[in-house]
């Protein structure tokens, strides 16, 4: 009944041998009709709106988009639950399917000291509490570059970042640098972070020390003790499109500067409630 058309030339028989096929009346397929024209008309409007969003942030899930589309959805007098959402979404194959990475970048067998988890039992209730730190990789066709992120625990704000060809520790340096340039007045801070090497030597502990703030790093479950630096790498890979290869380490530094921009100032979390890394940050510092 679906396929129906409204020109009577194109349609292969008539409403008076569809109603009796079906067993319907003619009043009652008109009223299906008016309702399918009625939601197909709405699930027009849902997808253009969910295009305009995504093209910001292109593989933003569905719960996020009932949050973040809420007003609009409203705007338009469309009324929508999840499971319709998802049904649109599945149906017009917009669903995001999530990846899995696996990648070692680090090299915990050295000979500096490592330091004890000292964020394992407390309570994280405001910003610049605790930074967690690690790296990633993001491809250029010549090969790797990486990814040092610091990342505040409380407001998931992404507070400074450094993307290099190199997995010295320089890259680290200067991510650590400029969190520390963009958030002053800092007290009682924790950076906690794996026991890779670029963490550890003393030209990266040193800094810490002069700006008096604690060192804490994983112990056993490396990726379990620093669970949330992990997620913020795949979000960026998975939803801000960093798991492409690049053309060259420019590139990549372009597409990164806009991932991060986005992360902080777009993406909703439900961790925050949906709410925005930025606003929570400025807010609870």
């Amino acid at each position: 009944m679906e396929t129906i058309d409204n020109n009577p030339k194109e349609r292969p028989f008539s409403i008076f041998t569809i109603c009796n096929g079906y067993d319907l009346t003619r009043d009652a397929f008109y009223k299906y009709k008016k309702r399918y024209v009625k939601r197909i008309k709405i699930e027009n409007q849902v997808l253009e709106i969910v295009h305009k969003r995504r093209r910001t942030l292109p593989r933003e899930g569905a719960r996020k988009l009932m949050k973040s589309l809420k007003l609009d959805f409203q705007k338009h007098n469309i009324k929508i639950g999840r499971d319709q959402l998802l049904r649109i979404l599945k149906d017009n194959n917009l669903l995001i399917r999530r990846k899995k990475y696996s990648s070692r970048t680090t090299n915990s067998h050295h000979r500096f000291y490592k330091y004890k988890n000292s964020i394992k039992d407390i309570t994280i209730n405001r910003s610049n509490q605790v930074w967690a730190a690690d790296i990633t990789y993001i491809r250029t066709i010549k090969g790797f570059c990486y990814l040092a992120l610091l990342t505040d625990m409380y407001s998931r704000k992404i507070v400074g970042y450094d993307l290099s060809d190199s997995l010295e520790l320089t890259g680290c340096v200067r991510a650590l640098k400029k969190a520390l340039y963009h958030n002053k007045g800092l007290k009682n801070l924790t950076h906690h972070s794996d026991r890779g090497i670029q963490y550890c030597s003393n030209v990266y502990t040193n800094e810490l020390k002069r700006k008096k703030i604690a060192i804490s790093m994983t112990e056993e479950n490396h990726c379990y003790e620093n669970a949330l630096a992990e997620r913020v790498n795949g979000i960026l890979k998975d939803e801000f499109y960093l798991d492409q290869t690049f053309a060259s380490v420019e590139e990549a530094k372009k597409a990164t500067k806009n991932a991060i921009k986005l992360y902080n100032s777009k993406r909703l979390h439900l961790s925050l409630d949906y709410k925005i890394p930025n606003n929570v940050h400025q807010n609870a510092a």
